[in-house]
This record gives C-alpha cells, structure tokens and sequence, in this order.
C-alpha cells in the first residue's frame, strides 16, 4: 500500500516532503514569479525523477523562456487565454483546449498574447542529466526569446535577466 505523503510550507507554499501520493491545490503550491518570464506553479520541491508538471501563466508578450530545444518530450495544455507557440522556426497562435506535443529535440517557446493573461499546463519527462539546447532564432528574438550565441548552459542564457522570486500565489495570477 503506498502511503500519502507529508506535505510541508516552505518557499511560499506546501510541498511533498515525503514519497508517496498526494492531492495539492494550485493556490497553496509554491509559485516562481519574473517580470520577463511569467508565473510557474511547481508541485513539486524538486522536479519528480521521471516527470515534471507545472503550471504557467503568461501576460501578453511574455515568453516563458528562452527558445530551446530537450532530450526529454514535452508536452502543453492551453487552459485559458492566447499564447504564440514559437516551434522549430514556426509561429503558430494557440489557444484554449489547444494541445502542443514536442518529441525530444523539438525547438520551441511560448509567448504570451491577447488580452490578458495565458494559463498553461506543461508537462515533461525528466532525465538524471537533463540536456538543453538553446539556439540563436532570428523568431524568437524578435519575441525577446533567443540567445545572442547558442548554448547548452541555462546559466548563460539567462544570464542578462533576473532570477525572479518565489513565493505564494500571485494575487490575480489564475484568470478564474
């Protein structure tokens, strides 16, 4: 029988401190929050050894990242909202209900678009190494998404912006 796991508060929300299953409101979670990159609900202290599971929310013209390329698959949910998907040199607008899938390798970003803010479901596997590839994208730059040289070091690519904060659930941050 598999036990439920303790959760406890730390960084601005509860956490699975223990293994085990558990259920955890998106509101009592910890969240990230960057001027340049969004809101991140982690449900997680650290990502789960096989998959990650977040929540992101995009204000217009936000990315939530930098474009990239991972070994591992990806795959996103549009909650709520617009948003861009900048993918393998494409531009694509996507919306509620929309469903993206990247096999591993797959160049992509998302930006926020419309009138307010974007909330999206990304999901993920994980690997103990986990290996990135941010590439130059002449689409992405003009979204403020793209590295000036390629490099597989996020601490370079996101070197020029702030390291955000953690913390609660922003006020306003869920659009219902």
């Amino acid at each position: 029988m598999i036990e439920e796991a303790r959760l406890e508060r730390s960084d601005g929300g509860l956490v699975p401190v223990s293994d085990g299953w558990f259920v955890l409101n998106a509101a009592d979670a910890p969240w990230w929050r960057s001027d340049e990159f969004g809101a991140s609900c982690y449900f997680e202290r650290e990502p789960f050894p096989q998959l990650g599971v977040r929540l992101k929310v995009l204000w217009p013209g936000q990315p939530n990242g930098m474009y990239h390329a991972e070994q591992a698959q990806e795959d996103f949910l549009v909650l709520s909202g617009e948003c861009v998907l900048l993918i393998e040199g494409e531009e694509r607008t996507l919306r509620r209900w929309d469903f993206v899938h990247c096999p591993p390798g797959t160049e992509h970003i998302f930006v926020g678009a419309g009138g307010g803010p974007c909330v999206i479901l990304m999901v993920g596997a994980r690997f103990p190494e986990e290996v990135l590839r941010y590439p130059v994208s002449d689409l992405a730059r003009r979204h403020g998404a793209s590295v000036e040289e390629e490099t597989a070091d996020p601490d370079v690519a996101y070197a020029r912006f702030s390291e955000g904060e953690n913390g609660p659930m922003p006020d306003g941050v869920l659009p219902w």
